[in-house]
This record gives C-alpha cells, sequence and structure tokens, in this order.
C-alpha cells in the first residue's frame, strides 16, 4: 500500500531549504538533485584538496581568505600566465578574472597520460606519452549566468604567427573542473604543443571574456 502511495505522491527535493521549491516524483528525486541549482558549491580551486561548501555567495570570500596564492586581474582582456610548466606531475595553475561585475576562474591543468602505446603491452621501447594541459574558464555563478557570456583562449608563437584558439560558454563553477575537463568543454593540448607557444619555460594565455549577444 505505501509503494502505491508514493507512485502518487511528488517529494520535495532535499535542498528545499536552501530554496528549491521543486517536487518530484521518488523515481526522478535524485536525477534532479544532482543537478540542482541549489545544491551546496564546492570549493573550485584544483589541486588544494579543500572540504569547504557552501552557498554560492560564500564561494569567492572563501578563495580570497582560503586561498590566498590565487591573484586577481581586472579587465576583460588579460594574460594568464602559467609558470615553469615543464615541472613533472599533476599540476595546476589558477587565478580570479573580474570584468562585468562578476567573477570568473581560470584553471590550467597539466596532467600526466599512459601512452596508448604502452597499454596492455610490456615493451620497454614504447616511448611515454607527453602530459596533456587543459585551459578553462568557469564563471563563479550559475548555469544561467554562464549563459550571458563567451570566453576565448589564444595561444601565439611570436616567432612562427603560429596560434591556438579556443571560444566557448564558461561553464559554472558548480559543474566542478574534473567535469568539465571529462567532457572536453575545454582548450586541450599536449606538452610539446605548450613548448611551441611557451617562452622560458611559461605559458601565457591570452583569456577574453565578452557578453553574449543572445
Amino acid at each position: 500500500a505505501m509503494e502505491k502511495v508514493a507512485e502518487t505522491v511528488n517529494f520535495p527535493c532535499r535542498y528545499r531549504s536552501m530554496g528549491c521549491e521543486e517536487a518530484f516524483h521518488y523515481s526522478k528525486k535524485k536525477e534532479h538533485e544532482d543537478l540542482c541549482e541549489f545544491r551546496p558549491y564546492h570549493c573550485p580551486c584544483p589541486g588544494a584538496r579543500c572540504g569547504w561548501s557552501g552557498n554560492l555567495d560564500g564561494v569567492l570570500p572563501h578563495l580570497l581568505q582560503s586561498h590566498r596564492s590565487v591573484t586577481t586581474l581586472q579587465g576583460e582582456d588579460i594574460v594568464f600566465l602559467a609558470t615553469e610548466i615543464q615541472l613533472r606531475g599533476c599540476i595546476d595553475w589558477v587565478m580570479l578574472q573580474h570584468c562585468f561585475n562578476t567573477n570568473f576562474m581560470l584553471a590550467l591543468e597539466k596532467q600526466d597520460r599512459v601512452s596508448a602505446e604502452r597499454v596492455g603491452s610490456d615493451s620497454r621501447d614504447a616511448g611515454e606519452a607527453p602530459p596533456l594541459f587543459y585551459a578553462v574558464v568557469q564563471i563563479i555563478g550559475t548555469r544561467a549566468d554562464a549563459e550571458n557570456f563567451v570566453y576565448k583562449l589564444e595561444l601565439t608563437n611570436s616567432q612562427t604567427s603560429k596560434r591556438l584558439l579556443w571560444e566557448a560558454v564558461p561553464q559554472s563553477i558548480h559543474e566542478g573542473l574534473s567535469s568539465v575537463i571529462a567532457t572536453h568543454d575545454c582548450l586541450s593540448f599536449d606538452a610539446r604543443l605548450a613548448e611551441h607557444f611557451a617562452e622560458n619555460g611559461n605559458l601565457a594565455i591570452n583569456v577574453t571574456v565578452a557578453r553574449r549577444q543572445l
């Protein structure tokens, strides 16, 4: 009897106390809650192993107070400088960009990877594949906020005049950096290409944020 009642009753979202007014059939409830805009935000700073969580208004104060190594640049057109990109291991470079009265988080993540040639093989002659870099811009805001902007990342080599461009709508920090990378919604390139655009081991990424023409 209770099962029949459950099939006809809509249950409130678990984040009702945080402002969500939605209610769902029990079979749809978890699906909604996994993406609910009112679910807590977690610290977006990659590599920090920080356990902070809270509401959106608390994200920026947390970053400024607890992650003071993260600097902030003002303006819609800036240069994000990642230093010593040749260092081995998994490394993250992070900074904030403030423009249009909005804050964005810029992250460059370097990940080691297993060479496809070595998977399932004991060959000692197979060379290691170069590490991968992922460059991401996320808005410190909601998904709806993100739809109002577009960003562009550009790598340039003044000697060869070659350029690498990426343009997209930023993701919300609600999604998490790892989720953005997993869906390939970011600029990705390997270490060989990074070295081509780097100068003295430092990689400069031109970052431009603009309002989207809706």
